[in-house]
């Protein structure tokens, strides 16, 4: 029997779908194994930018959109505090991003940044970024999670428009594997003590 032309856009889309699922569950997690593994950053997804002195171009102005979303299974509220803002090269500028636990435990969270136009990642700096460190929030607990940013002033003439994107990790699991092996030594080293704390005590008992 022939599939109808609509039957196969609906079996194309069904197709999409599930590829999209399992792109969002299997590799999307491993990725951000990959890149904490590859750069060595341990959840740091970049270096702090130094400012240097610059002229500020206030004869342009770039709009840079802020976009936030969450990976799977991440149940936080995240959304920047504006959505949008009009900025000289070669200024500083500050916003926030806002975020909450929901949930009755406290979480680890973990920000990954993206710009689109992609070549603009070297034209624009972040002095100050709450995507450098993982972020804790306690059980039912808000934050404001501040961002300070400079465009370059070489920024290319065509580009008029950065879009900075933030995917939100939960990373509370891969952190606790550490907290526990740090603890491990000073349980080790209590474990020597008491037996030299035999040793001698058997030693003034001979």
């Amino acid at each position: 029997m022939q599939l109808t032309e609509n039957s196969r856009v609906a079996l194309k889309l069904v197709g999409l779908a599930a590829g999209m699922l399992c792109f969002a569950l299997f590799v999307m997690p491993p990725l951000y194994d990959a890149f904490c593994e590859i750069t060595g950053l341990n959840g740091k997804t970049g270096e702090k930018y130094e400012a240097v002195p610059a002229a500020v171009d206030t004869g342009r102005l770039v709009k840079v959109q802020f976009v936030a979303s969450n990976n799977e299974n991440m149940p936080w509220g995240f959304k920047p505090s504006v959505t949008t803002m009009k900025v000289h090269p070669g200024e500083a500028m500050d916003t926030v991003f806002l975020a909450h636990n929901p949930t009755r435990r406290d979480m680890v969270g973990q920000a990954i940044p993206s710009l689109v136009p992609f070549e603009t990642a070297q034209y624009f700096h972040k002095t100050e970024c709450f995507c450098f460190n993982q972020q804790t929030l306690k059980a039912g607990e808000s934050a404001e999670l501040p961002l300070r940013f400079i465009v370059d002033p070489d920024l290319p003439r065509g580009v008029n428009t950065i879009t900075l994107s933030y995917t939100l990790f939960d990373v509370t699991e891969r952190v606790k594997p550490e907290s526990t092996s740090a603890s491990a030594p000073r349980a080790g080293a209590r474990i020597a003590d008491n037996l030299n704390n035999k040793n001698t005590d058997s030693e003034r008992e001979g």
